[in-house]
């Protein structure tokens, strides 16, 4: 069973299934995280929705480079998770299946091309203080726990 965090789901409320791709990015004891201004300010885990017809791997490149300016090699599965919210930038509500990654920072092509988004090099301790999804937190946690790695 994928783990779930944040809050229950509503009952009786329609939740769409938004599978997303994300990434445990680490260079020289630092992590990499996104923190995006709108519509609510926040860090996260470098990552999101994996398009229609798109694969998890080519979202996990997609999505970092979007919102970070970087590109990646060699991911790897690091675990999954879910959670229910509400998606105000889609207007819905989401079941948002979260598979996380870890990956290799390879090389910065530019600042981040995602509106709103930031990129911060950060100690993991300070990322589990930024980090507001509970489901981040347990990944990033996760990956502490193998010894920062798979």
């Amino acid at each position: 069973m994928i783990p779930r965090f944040g809050q229950p789901p509503i009952s009786g409320q329609h939740y769409r299934r938004r599978p997303g791709a994300y990434a445990i990015l680490v260079r020289e004891g630092r992590l990499l995280l996104t923190h995006q201004s709108a519509p609510i300010p926040e860090y996260q885990l470098p990552g999101g929705g994996i398009d229609a017809g798109e694969s998890a791997i080519a979202a996990l490149h997609r999505e970092v480079f979007e919102e970070t300016g970087w590109s990646i090699g060699a991911p790897r599965v690091l675990c999954s998770y879910r959670r229910f919210c509400w998606m105000p930038d889609y207007n819905f509500y989401a079941e948002k299946l979260c598979m996380v990654w870890q990956a290799r920072p390879v090389l910065q092509r530019g600042a981040p091309t995602e509106p709103g988004h930031t990129a911060h090099w950060v100690t993991p301790q300070k990322a589990l203080d930024l980090l507001g999804d509970p489901g981040s937190r347990f990944a990033l946690k996760t990956w502490l726990g193998a010894g920062g790695h798979c």
